[in-house]
C-alpha cells in the first residue's frame, strides 16, 4: 500500500507540474500572437482619409488601448521590460 500511495503522489506532482508548464507556454504563445497581430496592424496603412483633426481623438484612444494591452502582457510575464519599453516607444512615436 505505501508503494501505491507513493506512485499516486508522484503522478499528482508530475501532472501538476505539466499543467503549470503547459499554462505558461500557452500564455507566452498567446502573447506572441497578440504582439504579432499588433505589429501587423501597426504596419497597415489607415483605410480612411479623414482629416487629422477628426482622426486625433480616435488615435489617442486607440493608443491608450494598445498601451493597456502592452501593460497587461508585461504583467502576465509575456513581455520583458525591454520589449515593453520598445513597443511603448514605437507606439508613442507613431
Amino acid at each position: 500500500m505505501p508503494g501505491l500511495l507513493r506512485g499516486v503522489a508522484r503522478t499528482a506532482v508530475v501532472a501538476s507540474t505539466a499543467t503549470a508548464v503547459s499554462n505558461r507556454v500557452s500564455r507566452r504563445q498567446q502573447g506572441r500572437w497578440a504582439q504579432q497581430d499588433y505589429r501587423e496592424a501597426a504596419l497597415q496603412p489607415a483605410a480612411s482619409a479623414a482629416p487629422a483633426a477628426a482622426q486625433a481623438p480616435v488615435d489617442m484612444s486607440s493608443k491608450i488601448d494598445q498601451l493597456k494591452q502592452l501593460g497587461e502582457l508585461k504583467a502576465q510575464g509575456v513581455l520583458t521590460e525591454a520589449e515593453f519599453n520598445e513597443q511603448k516607444s514605437r507606439l508613442l512615436a507613431s
